[in-house]
């Protein structure tokens, strides 16, 4: 673990500390480490999903029923 590392108190479900501590066990790893690299994925898809939607902000917006009824037009629906 990094020498930087903050300390926090984190509760969990028993079921969710108990899978963490399997997976810790099975990896080698602190439940620490399992549980820094898991919030290290989810804050990266965070940021990414926001990328992509910055990426799409200047496309038209489609209404629910206009897509709906193109859907049909084109019958795929």
């Amino acid at each position: 673990m990094a020498e930087l590392s903050k300390r926090s108190t984190v509760y969990f479900e028993p079921d969710i500390h108990h899978a963490l501590r399997v997976k810790a066990a099975n990896t080698h790893q602190s439940v620490s480490e399992v549980v820094n690299e898991a919030v290290r994925l989810a804050l990266r898809e965070d940021q990414e999903d926001l990328a992509a939607f910055e990426e799409r902000a200047s496309e038209p917006t489609l209404s629910y029923e206009r897509l709906l009824k193109d859907l049909k037009a084109h019958g795929k629906l």
